[in-house]
């Protein structure tokens, strides 16, 4: 139903500086894109008439263009191929929002980093480099830019108690630096239709003497792995596979052992978000500033410990034995959607950013109602690891601005990051690519009532555990220069040029 403006809401809102032609796109857009939402209709015409007195003083100031840069995600291409036109449509500020492969995008960051020159206005940058922005002082420290300069930009509506994820993108200096734009999880996938067959649930207990589940640990990972690959061999006129990884030597193959693979194994000490002093990096800091020391075994480290080891070696001998042989040449955007295709029994550490596109009717992997016959789970864990140690890896993919950007564009470029987060459109960009960071849509009354098809990410971001799947943390001193020597590194673990334990010894 179109909302009607009061003559009371107009005269008010062209006396504040609102224009007619921009309440109406305004307007529009709430009818038409932004619903539903955790706002009323009103609440959120309100949120938009300030976005566009703010965005009308820095028209003023000359600022007409931004651009903004974030990686090749589902949320990601729904803000920059409709929310962009839609802050340029109510704000008239033009939006250049750039979607590139992650390794470009870090790529790029450095550049400016090292070389203090502006690339973009804004840029959406995992909070796996708090640690960075904390140390290298060219990052604007959005807690002090809210309170200081950034105040009268700075949206009343934001809200920051309801976001999910501002622990990880707060330094150890107690400030934010980042403000999280989208978040998934890594967590154990598996075809529950397949794992309920009384069939398959027979053979398992005859050959294993316990029941096919969800496993608990690596080793019950493996037994199910081999079951899959080894005795099932094929379901529904397929060859099916116990397992999927990738292992192609790329900036991607680094993400899947920083990304926590390590810690799942029990290489990190006890504490979330990251253990302390050793992180799941296996990196050890010194003091509560966060000095790192080292990484080997030799230097109090855990990079090179028989953990991190027993993890690549696994990680290599599961790949070889139980994936699709393709997958050794796969980089993470090609595997990624490879379950959905109707081959995988399950995957120890998958990532919740593909159930969007897991979740489209027609996929063997779904079924006719559109519910997924997977479902998703904590992930077992190895042999070292204890309970209070990190569970897994999320991905906060957040808002983050640098100093060497001019002003008055780096206060439009915060400006559409809000917009992009704001309640008026989050619950719908959570809906596109459920990739949540406020509590609220979590648990709004649509995924209340939706929650069947999403395979348990619903009942996963709902619960307390949450908090314990964490990103890289403050221990990491240059997350652009130190992720580039682990993917380096397990590469020749993998082609096995060195052994797992001479290839971590090399990393540490």
């Amino acid at each position: 139903m179109r909302l009607k403006l009061t003559a009371f809401a107009v005269a008010a809102m062209l006396a504040s500086g609102a224009s007619w032609a921009d309440m109406a796109a305004a307007e529009k857009w709430v009818n038409q894109e932004f619903q539903p939402s955790t706002l009323s209709k009103k609440q959120q015409l309100e949120e938009m008439k300030w976005f566009i007195e703010a965005a009308d003083k820095l028209k003023k100031r000359g600022v007409k263009e931004i651009s903004v840069v974030s990686e090749t995600l589902d949320t990601h291409v729904y803000e920059s191929k409709t929310l962009a036109k839609a802050f340029e449509e109510i704000t008239g500020i033009k939006v250049k929002h750039d979607v590139i492969q992650e390794g470009d995008l870090v790529e790029k960051m450095q550049t400016s980093l090292q070389s203090g020159k502006s690339i973009y206005d804004g840029w959406v940058n995992d909070s796996d480099l708090i640690g960075t922005h904390y140390r290298y002082g060219q990052t604007v420290v959005l807690s002090d830019y809210m309170a200081g300069p950034g105040k009268e930009f700075t949206n009343p509506g934001l809200d920051l108690k309801d976001f999910i994820g501002t622990s990880f993108t707060t330094a150890p200096d107690g400030k934010m630096y980042q403000l999280p734009d989208q978040q998934f999880a890594n967590l154990y996938w598996f075809r529950a239709d397949w794992f309920a067959r009384k069939d398959l649930q027979a053979r398992f207990k005859a050959k294993y003497g316990y029941d096919l589940g969800v496993p608990q640990n690596w080793s019950a990972y493996e037994d199910i792995a081999d079951f899959f690959t080894n005795d099932v061999k094929e379901l529904d006129g397929k060859k099916v596979y116990g397992h999927m990884d990738y292992g192609k030597k790329d900036p991607s193959l680094g993400w899947r052992f920083t990304d926590a693979w390590l810690s799942m194994a029990g290489e990190a000490d006890k504490g979330i978000p990251n253990g302390l002093p050793v992180d799941e990096w296996g990196i050890r800091v010194a003091d509560d500033k966060c000095t790192p020391v080292g990484a080997s075994v030799s230097r109090g480290g855990a990079t090179n410990s028989p953990a991190a080891v027993y993890a690549l070696t696994k990680y290599i001998d599961w790949m070889k034995k139980y994936a699709p042989p393709t997958a050794m040449g796969m980089t993470f955007g090609e595997a990624g959607p490879v379950p959905a295709q109707g081959q995988i029994a399950q995957q120890i550490f998958w990532y919740s950013a593909f159930t969007a596109s897991m979740t489209k009717p027609g996929l063997p992997a779904v079924n006719a109602n559109g519910y997924p016959k997977w479902r998703m789970a904590p992930s077992p864990h190895g042999p070292y690891w204890k309970q209070g140690m990190q569970n897994g890896y999320q991905d906060v993919g957040s808002w983050t601005y640098l100093k060497s950007t001019p002003a008055d564009k780096m206060s439009a470029a915060w400006l559409y990051g809000q917009f992009v987060t704001s309640k008026t459109v989050s619950l719908k960009k959570s809906i596109v690519g459920l990739t949540f960071i406020r509590d609220s849509d979590i648990r709004s009354d649509y995924f209340t009532k939706h929650a069947e098809q999403y395979g348990g990410l619903i009942e996963f971001y709902r619960s307390p555990a949450r908090v314990a799947w964490t990103p890289t943390g403050t221990n990491v001193p240059d997350y652009p220069k130190m992720a580039q020597l682990w993917w380096k590194n397990v590469a020749i673990a993998v082609t096995g040029e060195k052994t797992p334990q001479a290839a971590m010894d090399n990393l540490a």
